[in-house]
């Protein structure tokens, strides 16, 4: 038997539809409005209020039980959250609630059928499986911070410094600044970070990428454990091969090289130069085993890891890479073989070079005589030298610097009759040439690491031309500076600034030791002085101002005392320039006995 469906009434109501916000022409929901139906069994509270009538008043009423107008018979169905909340979108006089009419009370019983509906969700709701705990965080063996310097820590994280306008800083410490010196003498100490300035030394970290080295140093095991829950703090995971992992061993070759091919770039990055630190040999056979199939900007930041512990070893892998198809690589590659001076490539380039480069004995005093190349070969080319000049530069000057450049410094006594570094420098140069020539022995003796060489071309601080005939610009000085050792470093520049004054030198004593040594710290305050004697204002030596805060012996402070008095300011002098000063060497002495006593916080548990 086959049932036969019931007639259709026309005049019936269709069946109940909610429609969306956008089923009224020419509506727009509210930003921020949903638009789209909440999903039944959410844990969603009701929807702000719609209405300029329904008060907060309305909203409590919800507690005495459903509203009059909304009765029994509009009980819970699948539709009436979402038609609750196309009325609180629409209004209720363009859309009444389920089961209500249009008038005043019509908003005040839309929210007591909200809150209605709102208890009957979350009572209907069923309980979720409970989530897994997280692993304990390790522990970390080191010992405490002493009390006073954890109140230390917890006020230079907290510290936000405004920038003040005109250039004016106040007489207040950057305590920002000092943050990484902090974490310098903290882990030199072996202390540990207290866990409840995790989170902010974190977030310190995240913000400044110079911090980062120090503060998970300092921060330990633990910021690691934090990092795997927050993804704010994601960069500790990848600056830790592993992911947060401990370092494989020498002995999990399996480890490593399954991190090797699987692992982030980031993560085969810091991989690689961990490695590299402790086991160049195993770093450059992990690099060759997957190298012919890595990208080229992979390639030129892997092939720069093997800058650490350089040897002689590295030289077939290197001169495999000059063949590469990346000019950068190629590059990279024969900027590595020419730091090696007893390398193949480190001959040829030498051979070069001497070519170019000859002593004219014909002369009185005898002269260099310079050929620059008239072409730049194949072989050249191989070999790193970039055959198209920058804009401004002609062709054989620029190949002629390269080729100096990479030939070994000790060529040069060889073909200049056995003379020295320091003979060598002061023998003029024919035809224009010395300051190219002196410019390529510069960047040598910074590629050479040539201490010798380094004291030849910077010359006597004293120098009339602020520097030896070598130094051709205050960045190749700072460079040469880097040979030597710190002692020697300090000693030259406070030379330099004894003789120059400070507006060349914040450049070389960014190359100097923290703290700095006495004879140079007094040479920066004694020119402080005589800037301030002049009637200008400090602010064009806030920089060296900034480095002295951070630099100069916490020692020195009472030194200072005599310069926070305001000057007598001559007629000629800047109007205010006493006060600024005297405000700055305020600023300056505050900040050196803070750090003094910071140091003395630090020695407390040692």
């Amino acid at each position: 038997m086959t049932r036969t469906p019931a007639p259709t009434d026309p005049s019936a109501p269709a069946p109940a539809t909610v429609p969306g916000p956008a089923a009224e022409p020419g509506f727009s929901p509210p930003a921020g409005a949903p638009t789209h139906p909440t999903a039944p069994g959410s844990d969603t509270g009701p929807p702000i209020d719609a209405e300029p009538g329904a008060t907060v008043a309305a909203r409590a009423a919800a507690a005495t039980g459903p509203h009059p107008e909304i009765g029994p018979g509009t009980g819970p169905g699948p539709g009436v959250w979402e038609g609750l909340v196309t009325s609180a979108l629409l209004g209720t006089d363009r859309r009444p609630p389920p089961g209500g009419e249009r008038g005043p009370g019509a908003a005040a019983a839309l929210l007591d059928a909200a809150a209605a509906e709102t208890v009957r969700r979350r009572a209907g709701l069923r309980p979720a499986r409970a989530a897994r705990r997280p692993e304990p965080a390790p522990e970390d063996p080191r010992p405490p911070l002493p009390p006073a310097a954890a109140r230390r820590l917890t006020a230079l994280l907290a510290d936000r410094p405004g920038a003040a306008g005109g250039g004016r800083r106040g007489s207040a410490p950057d305590l920002m600044e000092l943050l990484p010196q902090w974490l310098a003498t903290a882990n030199a100490r072996g202390f540990a970070a207290p866990p409840q300035a995790l989170p902010a030394l974190l977030d310190a970290a995240r913000g400044r990428t110079d911090l980062r080295p120090a503060a998970l140093t300092f921060a330990g095991p633990r910021a690691l454990w934090l990092a795997r829950l927050n993804p704010d703090w994601r960069f500790a995971l990848r600056a830790t091969p592993g992911g947060g992992t401990a370092l494989p061993g020498s002995d999990a070759t399996e480890r490593v090289r399954g991190l090797w091919h699987e692992g982030l770039f980031a993560e085969r990055v810091t991989l690689l130069a961990s490695l590299r630190a402790r086991d160049p040999a195993g770093a450059r056979e992990l690099l060759a085993s997957t190298w012919a199939t890595e990208r080229a900007e992979d390639r030129l930041m892997f092939l720069d890891s093997l800058r650490t512990g350089l040897e002689a070893a590295d030289e077939p892998f290197l001169e495999q890479a000059l063949a590469d198809r990346s000019r950068n690589v190629r590059a990279t590659a024969a900027e590595l073989l020419s730091a090696l001076p007893h390398s193949a490539l480190a001959a040829r380039m030498a051979a070069r070079a001497a070519t170019c480069v000859s002593l004219d004995r014909t002369l009185a005093p005898p002269a260099i005589a310079v050929e620059a190349p008239h072409e730049c070969d194949a072989g050249m080319e191989r070999d790193g030298v970039v055959a198209k000049p920058p804009a401004g530069r002609g062709e054989r000057s620029w190949w002629f610097g390269q080729l100096v450049e990479a030939a070994p410094l000790s060529t040069w006594p060889t073909r200049l009759a056995g003379r020295t570094a320091e003979g060598i420098v002061a023998l003029p140069v024919s035809d224009g040439w010395r300051n190219e020539l002196h410019a390529a022995w510069c960047r040598a003796a910074v590629r050479q690491r040539d201490g010798g060489w380094a004291r030849a071309l910077l010359g006597a601080p004293t120098a009339p031309e602020a520097g030896g005939p070598g130094a051709v610009s205050l960045a190749e000085r700072a460079k040469l500076l880097g040979t030597l050792g710190a002692g020697e470093r300090a000693e030259w520049v406070a030379g330099f600034i004894a003789t120059h004054g400070l507006s060349e030198a914040f450049q070389l004593l960014g190359m100097c030791g923290v703290p700095w040594a006495t004879p140079l710290g007094r040479a920066v305050v004694d020119a402080l002085n005589i800037a301030r004697d002049a009637g200008s204002y400090p602010w064009s030596f806030s920089g060296v101002m900034g480095l002295a805060e951070r630099c100069l012996d916490p020692s020195e402070a009472g030194r200072l005392d005599g310069l926070l008095a305001i000057p007598d300011e001559p007629e000629d002098a800047s109007p205010g320039a006493g006060g600024y000063w005297a405000e700055a060497f305020q600023r300056l002495v505050t900040t050196l006995r803070l750090r003094a006593a910071m140091a003395a916080e630090l020695g407390a548990g040692s």
